[in-house]
């Protein structure tokens, strides 16, 4: 499994054997910094030593170049306000060329879009993310709470974060369901309840917190019904 190799050296040098003193660097003097070219020799290495196969070596020298234009790139283009944004494209780049590797040596196939079971389990996630937020917003457009004005309330947040916790929260339901384990809701729920509602109950308004319970439980009882679809 060239793959699982060579993604098991990219998560070794990538992660464990950079430090973040290599990273500052980089970030700092871009394309100048010494520890840029030694983390592209560390990943070549890796890759060879994961491979332990001679006749394998152009894999090697091929992951380790790529490894090299991708971050020299990253290192050029990144800002700090597109940070996340290019780590992200930066990762996926570099298992692209890994699986492209994988796919020349015939290691992956297309069969399992075959798989109907895989198609219907693919779709049901897919919809549990951004479509099911959009759902819920609109069943509960009509109920969206005004701050009362003669009263001082705590509503500040991370920007997204309901959406995100919204979408983690039905994904982990919708895979304790699939794999037969539904204690794992009730945990979900109880760890809800004690993490958001302890703050709810301190901003002392009747309505937010009716308004944040019917969401959730319209989130839960969306991935508990898609689940049971799906089953």
């Amino acid at each position: 499994m060239i793959f699982t190799k060579l993604i098991l050296a990219h998560l070794l040098g990538d992660f464990v054997l950079q430090p973040d003193s290599w990273v500052a660097d980089k970030e700092n003097r871009r394309l100048k910094s010494k520890y840029l070219y030694f983390h592209v020799l560390i990943h070549t290495v890796l890759s060879f030593i994961f491979l332990w196969d001679v006749q394998l070596w152009w894999v090697a020298v091929l992951v380790g170049v790529s490894h090299f234009m991708i971050d020299a790139c990253k290192l050029v283009f990144q800002k700090t306000k597109n940070k996340k944004r290019w780590f992200l494209i930066d990762q996926l780049l570099h298992i692209l060329v890994i699986a492209g590797v994988s796919f020349y040596f015939q290691e992956f196939n297309f069969e399992f879009l075959e798989n109907q079971n895989f198609l219907k389990i693919l779709m049901a996630a897919l919809f549990l993310t951004t479509p099911a937020s959009i759902f819920i917003k609109i069943l509960l457009s009509s109920w969206t709470p005004v701050p009362e004005t003669n009263n001082t309330i705590q509503t500040e947040s991370l920007a997204s974060a309901g959406k995100y916790i919204g979408i983690l929260e039905r994904l982990l339901v919708f895979t304790f369901i699939m794999v037969n384990h539904w204690e794992g809701v009730g945990f979900m729920v109880a760890a809800k309840s004690v993490f958001r509602f302890s703050d709810l109950a301190q901003a002392k308004q009747r309505k937010l917190t009716e308004y944040v319970l019917i969401g959730t439980l319209l989130s839960f009882g969306m991935a508990v019904l898609i689940g049971i679809l799906i089953q």
